[in-house]
């Protein structure tokens, strides 16, 4: 297993040129691939090292398949333009005109990455803070478009490849079981997906550029002052920014921590005030106010935690869900392209709608109670379709 030492530290700090003995030190990160590989010579390790001038740095060891010298270098410069420019980040350390740096340790071939220590680290995602993510994320977008800064890697969370949201590939990877219990509802989702994916192809061929890739609370920091901050570029790559800007918005609405008072309309309230800081700096422009029920519609039927599981009977409610999200009305003029597959003593459809706005007045809501009505009735009916071998 890797291991460093004092001594280990205060090499990269000399390399680096930063003053100060090393003190302490302490595990903020590790993956642990030896677990699955004893002889693996991967490396994540993320350390907090403290200085005898009172000073604390973060001390980044990489060595992974997906994370070449190259990219590290560009997502650590992307990062120093975010600085430079006025957003609230971490300062980057550089040695010899760059930011990362080989090393031979103990034995292991790493690359170190250096930034300063901050706090403030937000626990729980309000709508104050909601609101200010989706400036902050709007205000990164447009310098990463105005530079046309490149990091020249994928993301976690480009809808149009694989991705930590959703996965129709994963709901489709049941497809015999589906289509046991119900053939004809098993194609028209299969079409309605292709159908939704369609209203994401104009935005294909657009350009992309570099994005933080990873907003959320355990990546977020308030200062004293009470500005918004990100860190940790480890997932900084290249995505459309209007993509990024949605499946940012939907992770930060269903992933994080809330407060109480927003237990069970957190979803409606964090995504709206997203969306409405984020529109405050880049409005949608219509083809993307257009598109996005359509969006938002693909990443609910698919979502991931609804369809990954070991038992059957969940991918059977993801069925359900998948179906009752297809099912949207994102404006009056999609009606008639909704899609009407319920068994026809299943009435009312045309009231479960998603009104969706994103012009940064209106709230986006869910008629959740409809929802919940409709899925239980059809689990009712269908139940015991879930004894399908």
């Amino acid at each position: 297993m890797f291991s460093i030492t004092k001594n280990d530290i205060q090499n990269v700090l000399k390399d680096y040129g930063i003053d100060g003995a090393c003190t302490s030190f302490c595990e903020l990160q590790r993956y642990h691939y030896e677990k699955d590989d004893p002889a693996s010579k991967q490396v994540r390790l993320i350390i907090r090292a403290d200085l005898a001038n009172g000073a604390s740095l973060v001390i980044r060891f990489k060595n992974e398949d997906d994370a070449p010298y190259e990219i590290i270098e560009a997502q650590s410069r992307f990062a120093n333009l975010l600085f430079m420019e006025g957003i609230e980040t971490p300062k980057a350390y550089t040695t010899d005109g760059c930011y990362a740096r080989r090393y031979l340790i103990n034995g292991y071939d790493v690359i170190v990455t250096v930034e300063s220590f901050v706090t403030g680290e937000l626990k729980i995602v309000d709508v104050e803070t909601a609101e200010a993510t989706g400036r902050l994320l709007a205000e990164m977008h447009s310098i990463a478009e105005k530079a046309d800064f490149h990091v020249k890697s994928d993301v976690l969370f480009d809808p149009l490849n694989r991705n930590d949201l959703f996965s129709f590939e994963d709901f489709d990877a049941h497809k015999d079981k589906l289509i046991a219990i119900d053939s004809t509802l098993y194609n028209c989702i299969v079409q309605e997906h292709a159908r939704l994916v369609q209203h994401l192809a104009p935005f294909e061929e657009e350009p992309r550029y570099a994005v933080q890739g990873d907003i959320s609370d355990c990546n977020l920091y308030r200062t004293q002052d009470g500005r918004l901050g990100a860190f940790d570029f480890n997932r900084c790559g290249d995505n459309n920014l209007y993509f990024d800007a949605v499946m940012q918005a939907i992770f930060e609405a269903r992933l994080m921590d809330y407060p109480e008072e927003l237990a069970g309309k957190q979803e409606t309230v964090i995504l709206s005030a997203f969306l409405k800081g984020y529109q405050q700096i880049r409005p949608f422009t219509t083809q993307q106010s257009e598109a996005f029920p359509w969006f938002y519609a693909l990443v609910s039927a698919f979502w991931l935690s609804d369809i990954r599981g070991v038992e059957f009977e969940k991918i059977f409610h993801a069925m359900i869900f998948a179906l009752c999200f297809l099912s949207l009305l994102g404006c009056s003029s999609a009606k008639d392209d909704a899609l009407y597959a319920l068994p026809a003593d299943v009435s009312g459809i045309e009231d479960f709608k998603c009104v969706c706005s994103t012009d940064g007045e209106t709230e986006f809501v869910i008629y959740n109670d409809y929802a919940k009505e409709l899925y239980g009735y059809i689990t009712s009916l269908w139940q015991n379709a879930l004894a399908v071998p």
